[in-house]
Parts: structure tokens; sequence; C-alpha cells
């Protein structure tokens, strides 16, 4: 997709993350001028974002709980891509408050700043969490919404405010609802980077949760070309769209794709600690994608089995793979 917005500026909240800062990557690299919030932390460590000096990259440290500093970002931006969130599912167990404060609090400020500020679209992050365990597949939007987490209700409810938003102010909000997303960077609780990073330190008994759920994994890159189709696409307003490949894989298949890519002759040992509530787990992931791919021009690029060996190939670099403590989960 061309740069339509030339040289406006874009404001991408959950930059340092993982997801984030390859979206700050893909927009600085189509011309966009970015600025890019890192949450604060007395450590002045920008995450994902350490190292990058881009011309056009603009970093401020700060937090979406707060209003006032909300509004503060967004002023002169023209487009605002929200994925600040609390996204650990296993963390929502122990301190679901925060999760309140994080998602849903911060949403709504993200909302008012835009709609005060006038911005020209918002983007706003949801998950296929909100989904639960699939009822119809694949799923599509009109899908019922079912917490099956604490993370999920916060998602559900910060969805509802950015819905709400769009029908009480008219705000011009897009709610982009991508599946499970994976690629370099992506934090070690998540399962294809779990796997990569255990094998990757030389384990040979490979600590999983349970292996029997579907997941609809899109590729990191995929993921960010979706969220700037969404931003750069007129009249979808007010719309909630999937971005997923239409097609499940289940945790086990995961694992021996990873194993035989990597060579590896490993077991899997299950974890009880990453294991979730019976009720909470969800066990069948799998997106339609029909609605962004009849509103927009975006279609899935890459196939699992290339994502998994880019993905393969950056763990195993030594000093990514350093960033990582594969002997200890974290939840």
């Amino acid at each position: 997709m061309d740069n339509i917005y030339g040289e406006k500026l874009v404001l991408v909240t959950g930059a340092d993350g993982f997801i984030g800062s390859h979206l700050v990557d893909m927009l600085l690299q189509r011309g966009y001028r970015v600025r890019a919030l890192a949450q604060y932390n007395s450590f002045n460590n920008l995450g994902w974002l350490e190292g990058n000096n881009h011309r056009a990259l603009e970093v401020v440290c700060g937090d979406v709980r707060d209003q006032s500093f909300c509004r503060e970002i967004v002023k002169g931006c023209d487009i605002v891509f929200h994925l600040a969130a609390l996204i650990a599912i296993p963390y929502s167990y122990v301190a679901p408050e925060s999760y309140v404060d994080t998602n849903i609090k911060g949403t709504l400020n993200m909302c008012l700043a835009a709609r005060d500020e006038g911005v020209d679209r918002i983007v706003v992050t949801s998950t296929s969490e909100v989904y639960g365990t699939a009822v119809t597949v694949p799923i599509p939007e009109t899908h019922p919404r079912q917490p099956q987490s604490p993370y999920s209700a916060t998602k559900i409810g910060a969805d509802a405010i950015a819905k709400s938003f769009f029908n009480a102010f008219d705000l011009p909000v897009v709610i982009a609802r991508p599946f499970n997303t994976y690629g370099p960077r992506q934090s070690a609780r998540a399962i294809i980077p779990a796997i990569i990073s255990q094998i990757a330190a030389g384990q040979r008994s490979i600590k999983v949760g349970d292996l029997s759920p579907t997941r609809d994994f899109n590729f990191v890159s995929d993921t960010c070309r979706g969220f700037i189709a969404l931003a750069g696409t007129p009249g979808i307003e007010g719309r909630e769209i999937n971005i997923a490949t239409g097609t499940e894989v289940s945790m086990k298949q995961t694992l021996e794709t990873i194993a035989r890519l990597m060579d590896a002759d490993v077991e899997y040992v299950v974890d009880q600690q990453r294991l979730r509530p019976s009720k909470s787990e969800v066990f069948r992931l799998c997106g339609d994608n029909s609605l962004i791919t009849s509103l927009t021009q975006w279609q899935p690029e890459v196939s699992l089995e290339e994502g998994l060996k880019i993905t393969i190939n950056w763990f195993t670099d030594k000093a990514n793979l350093a960033k990582y403590k594969t002997d200890r989960y974290n939840i």
C-alpha cells in the first residue's frame, strides 16, 4: 500500500513491544513520520525500540493510563495506532485490576484524546481472544464474545468503548482484531518462541502447556500490513475487522514443525504452570478473513513454514537469544 498520508504524523502506542516495534519499522520504511510511545520506566529502557535512531522517529515515554498525557501525545497526529495493552493471559489471573486500568481505561483515554484532537483515523487493537473457543469456524466478526480470561474480558470492554465513541461522537475508529501473531521479538510466554528458544538453548525436554488447542497464526509482517491497510481504507469507520489467515494448526503440530525445521530430537513435557484453568482455555481459533480481503487489498503473504524459518533464524542468533531467560517461565 502506498503512503497516502505523505508527511502526516502517525502515533503508535505500545511501540516498544513485539507487534508495535515491527509496525514502527514498517511505517518508517514506507516514509511515515512516527511518534512512538514506550511505557515509562526508571531504567530508561525503550524495549524493542532500543537502537532505532531513524530520523523520522520520535520516541516518547509515558503511560496510557494518564488521560492528560494521552492528549499531549496525540496533538498534531493524523493517524493513531493504539496497541498499548497488558496482554499476558496468565498474569491477568493474578492482577486483573491492572488489566482494567490499562486495557479499558487506557483505550478510553486514547479515544477521548483522538476525539478531542480531531484525528483522521484511530485503529484500536483487539484480539481473537475476545471470541473464546470457536462456536463456528471460521470465526466471523459477528461471532459471540466469550470472556474466558480477565484479559479477554478487558479487551471486550476496550472494543466496546471504542465502538461507543464511533456511535456517540463519530470518532473515526476502526477495531483491528488480529489472530495469533508470531515472529521475531515475541515474548517467550507465547508457544512459538517458547519452543524455539528452548531448543536454541540446547534443551531436549521442551516445557509446554496444553498442546491440543488450535490457533490461526499470522506472521508479524502480515499483521502490520493489516493495520496499515485498515488505517488507509476510507469508509470503514466503526467496523470490527479480523486480521487472520483462515487456517488453523494445533500446538502439537506447531511443536513438531519447529523441531523438524531446527533438526532437533526433542520431547515435550507438560509444565503445570503453563496450563490455563480448564474453563479459561481457548481450544479453537480460526479466523474468517473475508471482510478484510473484501474491504482492502490485504491478503496474508507469509506461510507458516516460511514465517517459522524467519523466526527460528532470529532466535538462534546468539545476541537475540541472550535477551531471553529460557530456563525460567515468566507469566
